[in-house]
């Protein structure tokens, strides 16, 4: 049985994920108390929420812009 390696909403590895995930698809972050976060909001929305949070939080800002240009290829944003 093939067990998912990250998350299919920002393609975070579930190895760095420092939460409790509730679900076998998503992060800690992006699903919490049954929901998916972002709900209804657009790619570009939802990449510059996840840049912002992660310059806030102290991860390079060049860095940060390719893993959010890289969020597009993530199985949720897939259309």
């Amino acid at each position: 049985m093939h067990m998912k390696q990250s998350c299919e909403s920002c393609l975070m590895p579930f190895n760095k994920d420092r939460g409790k995930r509730e679900s076998e698809k998503y992060c800690s972050m992006c699903y919490t108390d049954g929901k998916l976060l972002g709900e209804g909001m657009s790619l570009k929305e939802f990449q510059k929420m996840t840049y912002k949070e992660m310059v806030k939080d102290g991860m390079n800002p060049l860095k940060s812009r390719l893993i959010v240009w890289m969020i597009r290829f993530a199985p949720r944003w897939k259309s």
